[in-house]
């Protein structure tokens, strides 16, 4: 024991390496994951009201007893500090199976599709913005409907029209 009262520096450098080594970790884990936000522009806006409407297929219901199909119908905010807001289709919209197709007739706010800019909400309503109805109905072809898995999309563009 006189060793080390004689060297006051070693006992401290030996209880300092005591101490680091009781202090490492046995085992160790980490998990390093992504994180994204996306805060939209005021500039204009149009988000559904459920998050996950546009990250999934939509189906639309036999009605066994009249035999169409149910309407699909979500809900969206849409707000534009630019003025009006127009939306147009980016094609005919269409459920096919291979075979047979059935057109679709799509309404954004009451107003009616098609391949040209419509205004779906007036300038003095785009700002500070307004919950509007989105409608998607099947149009029954001539022959009826017809039994298969159909299957496409709706592709609609938002923009904000020039004041």
């Amino acid at each position: 024991m006189r060793a080390w009262r004689s060297k006051p520096s070693q006992l401290s450098a030996m209880l300092a390496l005591l101490a680091w080594a009781s202090q490492a970790p046995a085992a160790r884990e980490e998990h390093t994951f992504e994180v994204s936000v996306s805060i939209p522009t005021y500039a204009l806006f149009v988000i559904p009201v459920d998050p996950g409407f546009l990250e999934q297929e939509q189906q639309m219901h036999w009605n066994l007893v009249n035999e169409t199909l149910q309407p699909l119908r979500a809900e969206f905010d849409v707000a534009s500090a630019a003025g009006a807001v127009t939306a147009r289709l980016g094609y005919e919209p269409v459920l096919f199976n291979g075979r047979d197709t059935i057109a679709l007739n799509v309404t954004f706010n009451q107003q009616p599709l098609t391949l040209q800019d419509t205004v779906i909400v007036r300038a003095d309503q785009a700002w500070p913005g307004k919950r509007v109805p989105l409608r998607i109905d099947a149009l029954k072809p001539e022959e009826g409907f017809r039994a298969g898995e159909y299957y496409g999309s709706v592709q609609i563009t938002f923009d904000a029209a020039a004041p």
